[in-house]
């Protein structure tokens, strides 16, 4: 691992993104034959925290099968967030759960987008400039209580309690710039649960692509440089096979050419 003098002026990967024009510029003419090596690096989350983490609804029409459901006609993306500071850990730390078997904690294996460039109302021809790198997510999800039973119709879905849990988001160490990444619609997700390969997809199978996502979602919300946006996740969740996480279980979501993040499941004390 080498650390870019020309980096040196940013004290965090959240800080270079603020400044991703230069920033960038900066990186692609970097010599790293000969730049400093760092020593004993203690690794961190890439970002330390993004004011936005935006995940997509479903985006994969194999994983809306799986859980019954199907696309219609009309389909436009929608988010839903999760709290940057409490749900994102790094790769090794602990999923933290309740352990009660009602939560029904699942797994999400995603692509991830880094905003390097921010705007509002980007069209989607224009989207792919705004997109500073890719990194990798868990969108971990407890099934249990995302349909509140006991609440009138309107307002069944309880979005906090299902995805907004502590830990709830683990993230890899790498954030691969966009210049790297060749086609972000030719990557594979790869999900494996105590070592068994749960999820393995093209995000060629994405319903809505990433400039899409991107352009989506500034439709809603001012998109800042460092937010999150995760894309979706293919089938193979523990839901479609009334499979559910547990303490003891390890869970690591690889995505080749960008990066893995593998977490251990433990109770919460």
């Amino acid at each position: 691992m080498v650390a870019p003098p020309e980096l040196a002026v940013y004290p965090g990967v959240l800080e270079l993104m603020k400044d991703w024009d230069r920033a960038a510029r900066a990186l692609r003419s970097a010599p790293l034959d000969g730049a400093p090596v760092v020593e004993r690096p203690v690794l961190d989350l890439p970002l330390r925290y993004p004011r936005k983490v935006l995940c997509s609804g479903p985006n994969y029409a194999d994983h809306l099968a799986e859980m019954g459901e199907s696309f219609g006609a009309q389909w436009r993306p929608y988010f839903f967030l999760k709290p940057p500071t409490t749900s994102l850990v790094i790769d090794g730390a602990p999923i933290l759960i309740s352990g009660a078997p009602d939560d029904k904690v699942d797994w999400e294996g995603e692509l991830a987008v880094v905003i390097g460039k921010g705007g509002r109302d980007i069209r989607p021809g224009e989207a792919m400039d705004h997109v500073g790198g890719y990194t990798v997510v868990n969108d971990i999800s407890l099934r249990g209580p995302h349909r509140r039973q006991e609440v009138p119709p309107p307002f069944v879905w309880d979005w906090l309690a299902s995805k907004g849990a502590d830990t709830s988001l683990p993230m890899a160490f790498d954030v691969v710039p966009a210049w790297h990444i060749d086609d972000p619609q030719d990557l594979v997700v790869q999900t494996r649960v105590n070592g068994d390969m749960v999820q393995s997809a093209s995000t060629s199978l994405m319903v809505c692509s990433v400039a899409e996502l991107v352009s989506a979602a500034s439709e809603l919300v001012t998109l800042e440089p460092g937010d999150v946006i995760a894309t979706g996740t293919p089938s193979g969740v523990g839901a479609g096979r009334g499979i559910f996480l547990c303490a003891g279980d390890e869970v690591e979501v690889a995505i080749p050419g960008v990066g893995r993040v593998c977490n251990p499941v433990r109770v919460r004390k």
